[in-house]
């Protein structure tokens, strides 16, 4: 495996992660109390948003040209760090 499908697949599970992650939090927040529920409602959306903002750039990413590899793979890490943070940040609030 090359640079690049390994960098790809690294995604890919961060991507699978993050589709687990959402369940389990979807189901927590089924079982909370209504006000607790609707918070967690929001923080739901707004992980969703982050996941298919990074499924976004990943697809970019694969699509991009040789040439272009290079300076997508260093656009895409930085992004899928912040991502990443910010993924922990909201998802934190569930604990």
């Amino acid at each position: 495996m090359n640079q690049r499908d390994a960098f790809i697949e690294r995604l890919k599970d961060s991507l699978a992660r993050w589709n687990v992650e959402i369940e389990e939090l979807t189901k927590r927040a089924r079982q909370a109390g209504e006000d607790t529920r609707q918070q967690h409602q929001e923080d739901i959306d707004d992980l969703k948003a982050r996941r298919d903002e990074a499924r976004k750039r990943l697809d970019a990413l694969q699509a991009s040209s040789e040439e272009a590899w290079d300076d997508m793979r260093q656009g895409t890490d930085r992004a899928w760090s912040q991502l990443g943070e910010a993924w922990d940040k909201a998802s934190s609030r569930f604990k």
